[in-house]
């Protein structure tokens, strides 16, 4: 039932003096809208269960126009304001698809920040909540979260050191992953996960980064050779942070016990799960590498210190961009890696 119907139905309903109750009856059909394909892992491991375990909860009174792939149109890029405008009810999209436009979260894509999803997601929810509340003020938050370990995927060249990036053109998936890049001498392309394949195919990009979990809905096993991956014990070369939204008018308009099932799969324990489940998917993405005999280097610690040293500027970039928008950076920055520290336990 659409919102304003739904409003007209309480007036009638008042006027008449039909109880209230039967409103709580109403059923809701939300479109959630994304970019990933309908056979990822994201998909059919989180998206899908998410939106069954809401049907589930409402009884039914809460249903579902899945639409994986851009399928209502637009590009990834315009997600969030289709989900603010109310073309569509909920999306999951990168906030950093538009660059710059959430700069208070992109601590978390900082590099080597993280080595743990499902801890770093946490941490993002409480730093949303304590440190930005109004970040995504243009939208209904459902969930913040992050992927597991990011690492190099090259075509034709083994990267084995920083030295082999020289060059190199490489995607990047945000700005503040670009700038690491460009810092340890690759050539940053930016673009978003959908187009992966066709700019290595062509050989627009000659490698990309991006977590072992996603590998196979982009064949990047298939369009790649070698894969260069680090001990993420001492922390991952980058993440990237995720946002699932709602239409606010969409939200609130909802029955009140409508809403407290969307409230009860929302917040850090859904961000939590999500952020778990994403990382876990990173085991058997990085086996169809391995089965189809491609070359996966780890390295060293001492070749690891090099990426560090040389990408240690962008933590105090970002600060110094934070404090010129009037943000307190090196507060947001230490806040960040606490909350990280706090929920790794």
């Amino acid at each position: 039932m659409k919102r304003r119907s739904f409003v007209q139905a309480g007036a009638a309903a008042a006027a008449l003096g039909t109880p209230l109750a039967a409103l709580a009856q109403q059923t809701v059909t939300l479109k959630f809208h994304t970019f990933m394909a309908p056979m990822s892992n994201v998909w059919l491991t989180m998206h899908k269960p998410w939106m069954e375990k809401v049907e589930k909860d409402s009884g039914g009174r809460i249903k579902f126009e899945a639409y994986p792939a851009m399928q209502l149109g637009g590009t990834p890029v315009q997600l969030y304001d289709q989900a603010r405008d109310g073309v569509v009810d909920i999306i999951w999209t990168l906030p950093a698809n538009t660059a710059g436009r959430f700069p208070r979260i992109e601590v978390f894509e900082l590099p080597f920040m993280m080595n743990n999803a499902e801890a770093t997601s946490k941490a993002y929810w409480e730093y949303f909540q304590t440190q930005c509340p109004d970040e995504f003020k243009e939208t209904h938050v459902i969930a913040l979260h992050v992927h597991g370990p990011g690492m190099f995927h090259s075509a034709n060249k083994q990267i084995k050191s920083v030295a082999d990036l020289r060059g190199m053109k490489v995607r990047g998936p945000t700005r503040q992953i670009t700038k690491m890049l460009a810092a340890v001498g690759a050539t940053p392309v930016g673009m978003p996960l959908p187009q992966i394949p066709d700019a290595l195919s062509k050989g627009t990009i000659e490698a990309c980064v991006i977590p072992w979990e996603v590998v196979p809905s982009v064949k990047v096993h298939e369009l790649t050779k070698f894969h260069s991956e680090f001990d993420n014990a001492a922390g991952a070369l980058y993440t990237t942070t995720f946002v699932m939204a709602m239409n606010k008018a969409k939200y609130e308009g909802l029955a009140p016990d409508l809403k407290k099932v969307i409230d009860a799969n929302s917040g850090m324990a859904a961000s939590a799960w999500l952020g778990r489940v994403q990382q876990g998917n990173d085991v058997p993405g990085r086996k169809v590498a391995v089965d189809r005999g491609n070359t996966i280097y780890q390295f060293t610690a001492a070749q690891r210190e090099e990426f560090v040293k040389l990408s240690g500027n962008i933590d105090d970039q970002w600060v110094a961009d934070m404090d010129k928008r009037g943000f307190k950076g090196k507060q947001l920055l230490d806040t960040a890696r606490s909350l990280i520290a706090k929920h790794k336990g």
